[in-house]
């Protein structure tokens, strides 16, 4: 079933949908284990989505904690990049960095991101420089920049790579968005899940 959405509304419900997906598509290609996603948006523009990512690994050294730290880092880092993606197929897909920026830092919401990447950020720097005067706040403010600048140019070469899939399931996830029937009420709500089964059908990655 599809229902075709106000022109409002299937705006904001594709940049949540690249949002999410970009979450999803370069979760996959860093090694972790998908699952579903799901997107809802209201009338007037309210929004919930989400991409189940399965964070347990195997963990054996010290490298292996490095490694994945920074692939979780950067599966945070693309769901900002990925919803800054034009949705017009005649259109360069280039992350737009000032705008992600401002995603991230919560001018447009994923501020959950922001503070995981934050709270990760320190952690592998403390792995990274362990011998590190805590004092040394220019130096560890150099470090943390040093390692995000780094990871932020590697999510944007996947995220840019992979944008054609990004964007295509993006648009798949809201065209088969529906209006929800509530009880007693007007229904204002559109929403969709598709199952990692649903998915894999529809773009094998």
């Amino acid at each position: 079933m599809t229902t075709k959405l106000p022109a409002a509304v299937r705006d904001r419900a594709l940049q949540i949908a690249h949002h999410e997906m970009g979450h999803y598509v370069v979760a996959h290609a860093l090694g972790f284990a998908t699952g579903g996603v799901t997107l809802t948006v209201t009338m007037d523009l309210r929004h919930q989505g989400g991409a189940c990512i399965t964070l347990v690994r195997p963990i054996s050294s010290i490298d292996a904690m490095k490694e994945h730290l920074e692939a979780r880092m950067m599966v945070l880092l693309a769901g900002a990049m990925a919803q800054t993606l034009p949705s017009k197929p005649s259109a360069a897909k280039r992350v737009d960095k000032p705008k992600a920026t401002a995603i991230l830092k919560g001018e447009q919401g994923a501020e959950q991101d922001y503070a995981k990447i934050r709270e990760l950020q320190h952690l592998l720097r403390n792995i990274v420089y362990p011998d590190t005067d805590p004092a040394s706040g220019e130096r560890i403010a150099a470090q943390l920049k040093e390692m995000t600048d780094r990871l932020w140019a590697q999510t944007q070469e996947i995220v840019e790579a992979l944008a054609e899939t990004i964007t295509e399931l993006g648009e798949t996830l809201v065209d088969r968005m529906v209006l929800v029937e509530q009880w007693g009420r007007p229904a204002d709500t559109y929403e969709i899940v598709l199952t990692r089964e649903m998915l894999e059908r529809l773009n094998p990655l």
